[in-house]
């Protein structure tokens, strides 16, 4: 593993506001990731795993503070510079796949090719080869909807690493699928992270996901903390 540090973190902050208060998520959270590093998030539910996974992604901003990937500040990049970070940068899993039904497995993992532009047919290719090594071979123009749970998860999948992005972020990853897909969908992430050395973080409740992790924190009480509370 690769020791330079991809992703620091300094004096984080995030807050929301209802109708009738300021709710404080994240309270100067300090956190390095190291470039190859598997990490798990873990804690209670509503606690603000998601809202610290979308702001390393660039999903969202925090109120105060700086993401700095390879030194880079992400929130001094202009809106379009954001947009092309998270396309090319980025590989993005979550709980609900959000893959387009209209579209069959080879179009949905090639769209963010096509949003950058790049030739059709070559962004085809590109997907079709990510579709083989999910396992997708036999399901590469079958619709979202004629596909099972965990293959449209693997879709999810080939799709967030059709451009190998150097960081590669899940939300629940498996929180909608059975035990056996759960299993397999685990294994496939870490043989990738090895295949692609790729920089993962997951924000996960399954623990047999988290400890799969060479590193595992939690978030209380607005702060990260190494190992469990």
């Amino acid at each position: 593993m690769n020791n330079s540090v991809c992703i620091k973190i300094n004096d984080l902050y995030k807050s929301y506001k209802n109708a009738t208060k300021r709710i404080d998520i994240l309270k100067g959270i300090n956190f390095e990731v190291n470039s190859g590093e598997t990490i798990a998030i873990v804690g209670k539910s509503g606690i603000g795993k998601s809202t610290l996974l979308h702001i390393v992604g660039a999903l969202d901003r925090p109120d105060k503070g700086t993401l700095l990937f390879f030194d880079k500040d992400v929130f001094s990049y202009n809106d379009e510079e954001l947009a092309k970070f998270r396309n090319k940068s980025v590989g993005f899993v979550f709980q609900f796949h959000h893959l387009l039904p209209e579209f069959n497995a080879i179009e949905n993992a090639m769209m963010p090719l096509l949003i950058s532009k790049m030739n059709k047919k070559k962004a085809s290719k590109q997907a079709e080869e990510l579709l083989v090594r999910v396992g997708l071979q036999d399901r590469l123009t079958h619709r979202v909807g004629e596909l099972s749970g965990g293959e449209q998860q693997r879709v999810a999948v080939a799709r967030a690493l059709v451009y190998k992005p150097s960081l590669f972020l899940a939300d629940e990853p498996t929180g909608n699928l059975d035990r056996e897909s759960s299993e397999q969908v685990h294994q496939l992430l870490m043989d990738l992270n090895k295949e692609f050395q790729m920089t993962m973080i997951v924000v996960t409740h399954n623990m047999e996901l988290a400890d799969l992790m060479t590193r595992k924190v939690t978030l209380y009480k607005g702060q990260v903390i190494d190992g469990d509370v």
